[in-house]
Protein backbone atom coordinates (compact mmCIF):
# COMPACT_ATOMS: atom_id res chain seq x y z
CA UNK A 1 0.00 0.00 0.00
CA UNK A 2 1.02 3.52 -0.91
CA UNK A 3 1.04 6.09 1.84
CA UNK A 4 -1.45 7.98 -0.06
CA UNK A 5 -3.64 5.42 0.49
CA UNK A 6 -3.64 5.87 3.92
CA UNK A 7 -6.28 7.20 6.10
CA UNK A 8 -5.72 8.13 9.66
CA UNK A 9 -2.41 6.06 9.56
CA UNK A 10 -4.48 3.05 8.08
CA UNK A 11 -5.05 1.64 4.89
CA UNK A 12 -8.82 2.29 3.74
CA UNK A 13 -8.32 -0.93 0.98
CA UNK A 14 -7.13 -3.32 3.97
CA UNK A 15 -9.78 -2.21 6.01
CA UNK A 16 -12.71 -2.29 3.68
CA UNK A 17 -11.14 -5.65 2.72
CA UNK A 18 -11.38 -6.63 6.28
CA UNK A 19 -15.27 -5.66 6.62
CA UNK A 20 -16.07 -7.54 3.34
CA UNK A 21 -14.74 -10.56 4.52
CA UNK A 22 -16.47 -10.34 8.09
CA UNK A 23 -19.73 -9.89 6.07
CA UNK A 24 -18.97 -12.88 4.17
CA UNK A 25 -17.90 -15.06 6.96
CA UNK A 26 -21.76 -14.06 8.47
CA UNK A 27 -23.29 -15.24 5.32
CA UNK A 28 -21.07 -18.30 4.59
CA UNK A 29 -21.87 -19.98 8.10
CA UNK A 30 -25.86 -19.22 7.38
CA UNK A 31 -27.40 -22.47 5.68
CA UNK A 32 -30.43 -20.49 4.00
CA UNK A 33 -28.31 -17.34 2.94
CA UNK A 34 -28.15 -16.72 -1.12
CA UNK A 35 -25.56 -14.90 -1.79
CA UNK A 36 -23.35 -17.12 0.39
CA UNK A 37 -23.47 -19.19 -3.27
CA UNK A 38 -21.92 -15.73 -5.24
CA UNK A 39 -18.84 -15.79 -2.66
CA UNK A 40 -15.66 -16.95 -3.46
CA UNK A 41 -16.07 -20.58 -2.29
CA UNK A 42 -18.52 -20.85 -4.87
CA UNK A 43 -16.14 -20.61 -7.92
CA UNK A 44 -12.27 -20.97 -6.78
CA UNK A 45 -10.72 -23.76 -4.19
CA UNK A 46 -9.56 -20.73 -1.10
CA UNK A 47 -12.37 -19.14 -0.02
CA UNK A 48 -12.67 -15.98 2.75
CA UNK A 49 -10.39 -17.75 5.01
CA UNK A 50 -7.55 -17.43 3.47
CA UNK A 51 -8.07 -13.58 2.95
CA UNK A 52 -8.98 -13.08 6.72
CA UNK A 53 -6.15 -14.57 7.77
CA UNK A 54 -3.29 -12.64 4.95
CA UNK A 55 -5.22 -9.42 5.75
CA UNK A 56 -4.62 -10.29 9.51
CA UNK A 57 -0.84 -10.83 8.97
CA UNK A 58 -0.07 -7.68 6.76
CA UNK A 59 -2.18 -5.67 9.31
CA UNK A 60 -0.38 -7.49 12.44
CA UNK A 61 2.75 -6.61 10.62
CA UNK A 62 1.81 -2.67 10.35
CA UNK A 63 0.91 -2.76 13.78
CA UNK A 64 4.26 -4.23 15.36
CA UNK A 65 6.28 -1.79 12.35
CA UNK A 66 4.74 1.13 13.72
CA UNK A 67 4.83 0.59 17.86
CA UNK A 68 9.02 -0.56 16.68
CA UNK A 69 9.25 2.70 15.03
CA UNK A 70 7.70 4.91 18.35
CA UNK A 71 8.59 3.15 21.27
CA UNK A 72 10.86 0.35 20.16
CA UNK A 73 11.52 -3.28 20.39
CA UNK A 74 10.19 -4.43 24.21
CA UNK A 75 7.21 -2.51 23.36
CA UNK A 76 6.24 -4.17 20.44
CA UNK A 77 6.84 -7.61 21.65
CA UNK A 78 4.65 -6.68 24.90
CA UNK A 79 2.21 -5.62 22.46
CA UNK A 80 1.50 -8.63 20.79
CA UNK A 81 2.20 -11.17 23.60
CA UNK A 82 -1.17 -8.57 25.26
CA UNK A 83 -2.86 -9.38 21.95
CA UNK A 84 -2.19 -12.74 22.36
CA UNK A 85 -4.62 -12.67 25.30
CA UNK A 86 -7.00 -10.19 24.29
CA UNK A 87 -7.68 -13.29 21.12
CA UNK A 88 -8.27 -15.75 23.41
CA UNK A 89 -10.15 -14.13 26.18
CA UNK A 90 -12.12 -13.22 22.43
CA UNK A 91 -12.38 -16.91 21.95
CA UNK A 92 -13.56 -17.93 24.86
CA UNK A 93 -16.52 -15.31 24.58
CA UNK A 94 -17.14 -16.38 21.21
CA UNK A 95 -17.32 -20.37 22.43
CA UNK A 96 -19.41 -19.03 25.39
CA UNK A 97 -21.90 -17.29 23.00
CA UNK A 98 -21.86 -20.16 20.35
CA UNK A 99 -22.60 -22.83 23.48
CA UNK A 100 -25.67 -20.52 24.72
CA UNK A 101 -27.15 -19.94 21.71
CA UNK A 102 -27.39 -23.83 21.03
CA UNK A 103 -28.73 -24.30 24.22
CA UNK A 104 -31.40 -22.15 23.32
CA UNK A 105 -32.26 -23.46 19.98
CA UNK A 106 -32.17 -26.75 21.86
CA UNK A 107 -34.90 -25.71 24.51
CA UNK A 108 -37.28 -24.17 22.26
CA UNK A 109 -36.51 -27.08 19.69
CA UNK A 110 -35.16 -24.66 16.84
CA UNK A 111 -32.89 -25.25 14.02
CA UNK A 112 -31.56 -28.37 14.79
CA UNK A 113 -28.59 -28.23 12.51
CA UNK A 114 -27.12 -25.17 14.44
CA UNK A 115 -27.90 -27.00 17.31
CA UNK A 116 -25.29 -29.83 16.08
CA UNK A 117 -23.17 -27.23 15.02
CA UNK A 118 -23.19 -24.93 17.99
CA UNK A 119 -21.20 -27.95 19.95
CA UNK A 120 -24.30 -27.74 22.31
CA UNK A 121 -24.92 -31.43 22.81
CA UNK A 122 -22.02 -32.83 23.65
CA UNK A 123 -21.20 -29.96 26.18
CA UNK A 124 -24.61 -30.66 27.46
CA UNK A 125 -23.36 -34.07 28.70
CA UNK A 126 -20.11 -33.68 29.58
CA UNK A 127 -19.62 -29.66 30.36
CA UNK A 128 -16.65 -30.11 32.67
CA UNK A 129 -14.62 -32.34 30.34
CA UNK A 130 -15.48 -29.98 27.20
CA UNK A 131 -15.03 -26.82 29.18
CA UNK A 132 -11.55 -27.90 29.71
CA UNK A 133 -10.98 -29.36 26.40
CA UNK A 134 -12.25 -25.32 25.20
CA UNK A 135 -9.81 -23.97 27.56
CA UNK A 136 -6.94 -25.48 26.35
CA UNK A 137 -7.89 -25.09 22.87
CA UNK A 138 -8.81 -28.90 22.31
CA UNK A 139 -11.96 -28.19 20.80
CA UNK A 140 -13.25 -24.98 19.37
CA UNK A 141 -17.17 -24.60 19.10
CA UNK A 142 -18.53 -23.28 15.77
CA UNK A 143 -17.66 -20.17 14.42
CA UNK A 144 -14.64 -19.94 17.36
CA UNK A 145 -12.30 -22.04 15.75
CA UNK A 146 -10.39 -19.03 13.80
CA UNK A 147 -9.61 -17.18 16.91
CA UNK A 148 -7.30 -20.21 18.44
CA UNK A 149 -4.35 -19.94 15.82
CA UNK A 150 -4.81 -16.20 16.06
CA UNK A 151 -3.54 -16.38 19.29
CA UNK A 152 -0.09 -18.71 18.43
CA UNK A 153 0.32 -16.01 15.54
CA UNK A 154 0.40 -13.25 18.00
CA UNK A 155 3.56 -14.65 19.69
CA UNK A 156 5.01 -15.18 15.76
CA UNK A 157 4.64 -11.64 14.67
CA UNK A 158 7.53 -10.71 17.16
CA UNK A 159 9.82 -13.41 15.89
CA UNK A 160 8.91 -13.16 12.33
CA UNK A 161 8.64 -9.72 11.49
CA UNK A 162 11.59 -8.86 12.25
CA UNK A 163 12.82 -12.20 10.60
CA UNK A 164 11.44 -10.48 7.30
CA UNK A 165 12.87 -7.03 7.95
CA UNK A 166 16.07 -8.72 7.53
CA UNK A 167 15.66 -11.40 4.90
CA UNK A 168 12.52 -11.62 3.16
CA UNK A 169 13.72 -14.90 1.19
CA UNK A 170 15.18 -15.93 5.28
CA UNK A 171 11.55 -15.58 6.37
CA UNK A 172 9.53 -17.05 3.50
CA UNK A 173 11.65 -20.36 3.90
CA UNK A 174 11.16 -21.16 7.33
CA UNK A 175 7.51 -20.48 6.46
CA UNK A 176 7.48 -22.54 3.76
CA UNK A 177 9.08 -25.47 5.74
CA UNK A 178 6.33 -25.21 8.49
CA UNK A 179 4.11 -25.71 6.07
CA UNK A 180 5.18 -28.42 4.12
CA UNK A 181 5.50 -30.31 7.68
CA UNK A 182 2.15 -29.28 9.17
CA UNK A 183 0.60 -32.58 9.56
CA UNK A 184 3.75 -34.14 11.12
CA UNK A 185 3.66 -31.00 13.37
CA UNK A 186 0.02 -30.89 13.99
CA UNK A 187 -0.16 -35.23 14.70
CA UNK A 188 2.61 -34.42 17.41
CA UNK A 189 0.92 -31.57 18.81
CA UNK A 190 -2.27 -33.72 19.12
CA UNK A 191 -4.34 -31.03 16.72
CA UNK A 192 -4.31 -32.97 13.32
CA UNK A 193 -8.29 -34.05 13.95
CA UNK A 194 -10.48 -31.50 12.26
CA UNK A 195 -13.12 -31.98 14.87
CA UNK A 196 -10.92 -30.28 17.29
CA UNK A 197 -9.13 -27.57 15.01
CA UNK A 198 -10.34 -26.56 11.75
CA UNK A 199 -7.45 -25.13 10.87
CA UNK A 200 -4.16 -26.37 11.47
CA UNK A 201 -2.00 -23.20 12.63
CA UNK A 202 1.63 -24.64 11.18
CA UNK A 203 -0.30 -24.77 7.43
CA UNK A 204 -2.22 -21.93 7.93
CA UNK A 205 0.68 -19.47 9.19
CA UNK A 206 1.94 -19.58 5.76
CA UNK A 207 -0.65 -17.65 4.34
CA UNK A 208 -0.23 -15.29 7.73
CA UNK A 209 3.60 -14.54 7.05
CA UNK A 210 2.56 -13.64 3.41
CA UNK A 211 0.63 -11.11 4.57
CA UNK A 212 3.36 -9.84 6.90
CA UNK A 213 5.83 -10.31 4.00
CA UNK A 214 4.08 -8.06 1.90
CA UNK A 215 3.29 -5.31 4.24
CA UNK A 216 7.43 -5.49 5.63
CA UNK A 217 8.71 -6.07 1.93
CA UNK A 218 5.96 -4.84 -0.45
CA UNK A 219 6.62 -4.92 -3.98
CA UNK A 220 8.00 -2.24 -5.78
CA UNK A 221 6.43 0.05 -8.27
CA UNK A 222 9.31 -0.92 -10.37
CA UNK A 223 8.36 -4.29 -10.63
CA UNK A 224 4.89 -3.34 -11.07
CA UNK A 225 5.44 -1.63 -13.86
CA UNK A 226 8.00 -4.38 -15.81
CA UNK A 227 7.16 -6.81 -17.81
CA UNK A 228 7.10 -9.53 -15.61
CA UNK A 229 4.27 -8.35 -13.82
CA UNK A 230 2.18 -7.44 -16.96
CA UNK A 231 3.26 -11.03 -17.81
CA UNK A 232 2.23 -12.91 -14.38
CA UNK A 233 -1.04 -10.55 -14.46
CA UNK A 234 -2.15 -12.59 -18.14
CA UNK A 235 -1.48 -15.77 -16.43
CA UNK A 236 -2.78 -14.67 -13.07
CA UNK A 237 -6.27 -14.19 -15.14
CA UNK A 238 -6.33 -17.46 -17.12
CA UNK A 239 -5.55 -19.11 -13.82
CA UNK A 240 -8.40 -17.41 -11.81
CA UNK A 241 -10.55 -18.71 -14.97
CA UNK A 242 -8.98 -22.47 -15.08
CA UNK A 243 -9.56 -22.50 -11.29
CA UNK A 244 -13.26 -21.44 -11.82
CA UNK A 245 -14.14 -23.79 -14.73
CA UNK A 246 -12.53 -26.36 -12.01
CA UNK A 247 -14.74 -26.03 -9.27
CA UNK A 248 -18.09 -25.23 -11.15
CA UNK A 249 -17.69 -28.02 -13.64
CA UNK A 250 -15.09 -30.86 -12.87
CA UNK A 251 -15.14 -30.69 -8.95
CA UNK A 252 -18.64 -32.70 -8.49
CA UNK A 253 -18.08 -33.72 -5.39
CA UNK A 254 -16.96 -31.97 -1.84
CA UNK A 255 -13.30 -31.40 -1.32
CA UNK A 256 -12.11 -32.83 1.70
CA UNK A 257 -12.05 -31.09 4.91
CA UNK A 258 -7.98 -31.80 5.01
CA UNK A 259 -7.43 -30.04 2.43
CA UNK A 260 -8.88 -26.79 4.36
CA UNK A 261 -7.51 -27.65 7.18
CA UNK A 262 -4.18 -28.04 6.23
CA UNK A 263 -3.90 -25.53 3.63
CA UNK A 264 -3.47 -27.48 0.40
CA UNK A 265 -1.00 -25.93 -1.93
CA UNK A 266 -4.18 -25.79 -4.70
CA UNK A 267 -5.69 -23.41 -2.10
CA UNK A 268 -2.80 -21.07 -1.88
CA UNK A 269 -1.96 -20.94 -5.48
CA UNK A 270 -5.00 -20.35 -6.17
CA UNK A 271 -5.23 -17.73 -3.65
CA UNK A 272 -1.81 -15.88 -4.70
CA UNK A 273 -3.30 -15.37 -8.30
CA UNK A 274 -6.59 -13.80 -6.67
CA UNK A 275 -4.54 -11.27 -4.40
CA UNK A 276 -2.53 -10.13 -7.54
CA UNK A 277 -5.40 -9.31 -9.30
CA UNK A 278 -6.73 -7.51 -6.23
CA UNK A 279 -3.37 -5.67 -5.69
CA UNK A 280 -3.86 -4.71 -9.58
CA UNK A 281 -7.33 -2.68 -8.58
CA UNK A 282 -5.71 -1.20 -5.62
CA UNK A 283 -3.17 0.07 -7.68
CA UNK A 284 -5.51 1.79 -10.29
CA UNK A 285 -8.00 3.21 -6.92
CA UNK A 286 -10.92 1.17 -7.36
CA UNK A 287 -10.63 -0.54 -4.01
CA UNK A 288 -10.23 3.59 -2.85
CA UNK A 289 -12.83 4.39 -4.81
CA UNK A 290 -15.37 1.78 -3.02
CA UNK A 291 -14.23 2.04 -0.41
CA UNK A 292 -15.23 5.95 0.15
CA UNK A 293 -18.23 5.37 -1.02
CA UNK A 294 -18.94 2.18 1.48
CA UNK A 295 -17.88 3.60 4.29
CA UNK A 296 -19.91 1.67 6.25
CA UNK A 297 -17.79 -1.25 5.47
CA UNK A 298 -14.69 0.34 5.61
CA UNK A 299 -15.90 0.57 9.81
CA UNK A 300 -17.10 -3.40 9.54
CA UNK A 301 -13.24 -3.77 8.36
CA UNK A 302 -12.21 -1.27 10.97
CA UNK A 303 -13.67 -3.29 14.68
CA UNK A 304 -12.82 -6.83 13.21
CA UNK A 305 -12.78 -8.64 16.65
CA UNK A 306 -16.18 -6.82 17.49
CA UNK A 307 -17.57 -7.74 14.47
CA UNK A 308 -16.31 -11.26 14.62
CA UNK A 309 -17.82 -12.15 17.78
CA UNK A 310 -21.10 -10.44 17.03
CA UNK A 311 -20.90 -11.99 13.75
CA UNK A 312 -21.49 -15.09 15.13
CA UNK A 313 -24.81 -14.24 17.35
CA UNK A 314 -25.98 -12.78 13.70
CA UNK A 315 -25.45 -15.63 11.75
CA UNK A 316 -26.95 -18.01 14.58
CA UNK A 317 -30.21 -15.43 14.99
CA UNK A 318 -30.57 -14.79 11.55
CA UNK A 319 -30.57 -18.15 9.90
CA UNK A 320 -32.97 -19.71 12.73
CA UNK A 321 -35.75 -16.93 11.61
CA UNK A 322 -35.00 -17.29 8.27
CA UNK A 323 -38.11 -19.84 7.31
CA UNK A 324 -36.17 -23.18 5.54
CA UNK A 325 -39.32 -24.15 3.99
CA UNK A 326 -39.37 -22.78 0.72
CA UNK A 327 -37.43 -23.54 -2.26
CA UNK A 328 -36.84 -22.28 -6.10
CA UNK A 329 -37.89 -18.57 -6.58
CA UNK A 330 -39.36 -18.02 -3.09
CA UNK A 331 -36.37 -19.59 -1.00
CA UNK A 332 -34.03 -17.62 -3.35
CA UNK A 333 -36.04 -14.06 -1.49
CA UNK A 334 -36.37 -15.45 1.81
CA UNK A 335 -32.65 -16.37 2.13
CA UNK A 336 -31.69 -12.92 0.38
CA UNK A 337 -33.73 -11.30 3.13
CA UNK A 338 -32.14 -12.79 5.75
CA UNK A 339 -28.87 -12.09 4.08
CA UNK A 340 -29.75 -8.71 4.45
CA UNK A 341 -30.84 -8.82 7.40
CA UNK A 342 -27.54 -9.71 8.59
CA UNK A 343 -25.57 -7.35 6.87
CA UNK A 344 -27.33 -4.58 8.46
CA UNK A 345 -27.35 -5.83 12.15
CA UNK A 346 -23.81 -6.07 11.37
CA UNK A 347 -23.28 -2.59 9.95
CA UNK A 348 -25.35 -1.55 12.97
CA UNK A 349 -23.05 -3.06 15.44
CA UNK A 350 -19.82 -2.00 13.48
CA UNK A 351 -21.40 2.01 13.77
CA UNK A 352 -22.17 1.57 17.68
CA UNK A 353 -19.15 0.05 18.67
CA UNK A 354 -17.17 2.50 16.50
CA UNK A 355 -19.30 5.53 17.76
CA UNK A 356 -18.87 4.57 21.58
CA UNK A 357 -15.66 3.99 21.28
CA UNK A 358 -14.46 6.93 19.75
CA UNK A 359 -10.90 7.99 18.36
CA UNK A 360 -8.70 5.36 19.21
CA UNK A 361 -5.28 6.40 20.99
CA UNK A 362 -2.50 5.90 18.44
CA UNK A 363 -4.08 6.46 15.35
CA UNK A 364 -1.36 8.67 14.35
CA UNK A 365 1.21 5.60 13.86
CA UNK A 366 0.83 3.46 10.46
CA UNK A 367 -1.66 1.11 11.15
CA UNK A 368 -1.29 1.15 14.89
CA UNK A 369 -4.14 0.29 15.79
CA UNK A 370 -3.89 -2.88 13.45
CA UNK A 371 -2.62 -5.52 15.78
Amino acid sequence: MKNSDLVRGRSVEVDFFRGVVLIVIVLDHMPSSTLSHLMLHAYALCDSAEVFVFLGGYASAAAYTAVLAHRGEHAATLRFFKRCWEIYRAYLLTAMLTLVSGAILAVLNLNRPMVELSGWPPFASQPWREAFDIALLRRQPYLSSVLPMYTLFALYVPVMVPLARRSTSLALAVSLAVWAAARPLAALFSIDDVAGWAFNPFAWQLMFVLGMLCRVQPISERFHASHAAHWFTRVAVAAVLGFAIIKLFVLTQPVPGTHKQNLSVERVINFIVIAWLAAQFVRMGSIAWLARRLPAVVTVGRTGLVCFIAGTLVSLIVDTATPHTFHGFRGVLVGLGGDLAAIGALLTIARGWSGWKGPQPGAHANGARYG
